[in-house]
């Protein structure tokens, strides 16, 4: 008899069933080690099954909204694969989260369930009336919520997984906010499956891969690296929150051959008192996301641990760019070209396509475009036109296609009626050999509008003042409106839980009462 599918069966998407594949035919293999601990990829699976079952048995399942507010942790990983396996949908929220921000995210996003812990108990009793019907804590006595642990421990080791179709939501992810508030991003089953398959041949990830997760799960970069490990039935490896020495200690031990860092970890990374490339030998993949990485740290980088730098430029809402390795040096100050099956242009103010050199916003499309915003079919029509995201930033084409980024176009100054780019200013104040990390933003000025200032944290036990550095900087900018104001040497920046610098935060006590929108 023939083969024959049918068109419905097509439309089916498996990963609810992943981790079970992966327990049937590599069940000895290491799926997760998590604080010395590791679990086979039988076990995890069991893991899986018992937490779907329990969710299952609180009467969730497909459609329903489960969120977690959870730092790294073995239970927030393997929530992350019995939500799907039920077919609800996953809401990841960060626990530095203010009552009011949890309540309104909760809300928004219709939550049924939330799995949280102990740390988040007084947060919780301030907003009772927001919190959905059932609440679970991982840790500490559950008093008036339920215990996760026990519940889950009750349950079946196996589970039927739910028949999820391609276009069901796989995850609702919310934005760090750091343009405005949080809008939540719609991944489907299908978007994470192609995060599974082209983010694993980018990469190079195989079956055999270690890969290393440093930073916090709750952002979406997390998935770029998690996905094609799972997929593959690698080993992924989690720490509980980033620290150079133990990052390197945990690479060094179970010879991790793929991470991922924003820049701020590479740059925590290199200075390290304990750096060595040599305890690093064995990574094939270091993968820059979440912001620039400045080209004096990517030269560094490439210097002392060659052919394993890559970066990865891309938006939440579904487009990327990579600079493969190979690439890393002939094409140092781009951020690489878009994969097979995606397309980008520059485009001029009025939508005409941009020349090659000449700097316009960047629109993308792929297969790992969101549905669109949660409920806020308005923003999803700003962003997302006839099918192309939007994406608020600015940058050009050299003439071999590979994009360049300028800057966010929020983050813009203008100087007089002149445009001056934050990220030009950054890159020549961050050679000074005192400055470990710089962000550049416009405040207000009497006579020209704006004028650009750099915000600064210097190497421990740098001898720099704010005077000399400004000076420092201004006699090398490329233009007199480059030249920056003022310089504050703080001891760290506002950052969102992806790590990203908070400029919005930095700008906002010299905005106030000046009546922009920042």
């Amino acid at each position: 008899m023939a083969w024959r599918v049918s068109m419905e069966s097509q439309d089916m998407l498996e990963l609810a069933t992943l981790i079970a594949h992966h327990a049937r035919y590599r069940p000895d293999h290491t799926a997760v080690v998590f604080e010395g601990k590791r679990l086979s990829y039988r076990q995890f699976a069991a893991r899986v099954a018992q937490v779907g079952n329990m969710l299952r048995g609180l009467g969730l399942g497909r459609g329903d909204k489960v969120a977690t507010v959870l730092a790294n942790s073995r239970e927030l990983l393997e929530a992350y694969w019995a939500v799907p396996t039920i077919g609800a949908t996953l809401v990841p929220l960060s626990p530095l989260l203010l009552p009011a921000g949890l309540a309104s995210l909760l809300r928004g996003a219709d939550a049924s369930c939330l799995i949280t812990q102990s740390s988040m108990v007084p947060v919780l009793a301030q907003i009772r009336e927001s919190l959905p019907q059932h609440v679970l804590l991982v840790d500490g006595p559950p008093g008036e919520f339920g215990n996760y642990g026990a519940l889950a421990d009750a349950q079946p080791d196996t589970i039927v997984p739910a028949e999820v179709r391609a276009d069901d939501l796989f995850n609702i992810m919310f934005t760090s906010g750091t343009t405005g508030l949080p809008k939540g991003i719609m991944h489907t089953h299908f978007v994470r499956a192609m995060y599974c398959t082209l983010m694993a041949a980018a990469f190079r990830v195989t079956p055999e891969s270690r890969t290393l997760h440093a930073g916090a799960i709750v952002f979406n970069g997390a998935f770029v690296t998690m996905m094609p490990t799972f997929f593959l039935g690698a080993t992924y490896i989690l720490q509980r929150q980033f620290e150079p020495e133990e990052t390197m200690a945990i690479i060094e031990r179970e010879r991790v051959t793929h991470t991922m860092l924003v820049p701020a970890q590479i740059v925590a990374l290199l200075g390290a008192p304990g750096f060595d490339p040599r305890r690093l030998a064995s990574l094939e993949c270091i993968l820059s996301l979440g912001a620039p990485l400045l080209q004096k740290d990517k030269d560094t980088l490439n210097d002392v641990l060659p052919g394993r730098l890559y970066e990865l430029y891309g938006l939440t809402e579904g487009f990327v760019t990579i600079l493969d390795r190979d690439d890393a040096l002939r094409k140092a100050g781009s951020v690489g070209t878009p994969p097979p099956f995606y397309r980008l242009r520059i485009v001029r103010e009025d939508g005409s396509d941009a020349a090659p050199g000449e700097i316009g916003e960047i629109v993308g499309r792929g297969p790992i475009t969101m549905s669109g915003y949660y409920k806020r079919p308005d923003l999803t029509a700003q962003t997302l036109r006839d099918g192309w995201i939007h994406s608020g930033d600015l940058g050009y084409l050299d003439d071999d296609g590979f994009l360049h980024l300028v800057d966010r176009m929020k983050d813009m100054i203008d100087s007089g009626g002149v445009k001056v780019y934050p990220r030009d200013v950054e890159e020549i104040a961050a050679r000074h050999p005192g400055v470990r990390e710089v962000a550049v933003f416009g405040i207000p000025h009497d006579k020209w509008g704006e004028t650009p200032i750099a915000a600064v944290i210097v190497h421990p036990g740098a001898a720099v003042t704010p005077d000399a550095l400004r000076d420092w900087i201004n006699s090398r900018v490329g233009a007199r409106y480059q030249r920056v104001a003022d310089v504050v040497i703080m001891a760290d920046f506002p950052r969102s839980t992806a790590g990203k610098t908070l400029k919005r935060e930095l700008r906002e006590p010299y905005w106030a009462g000046h009546g922009r929108k920042i």
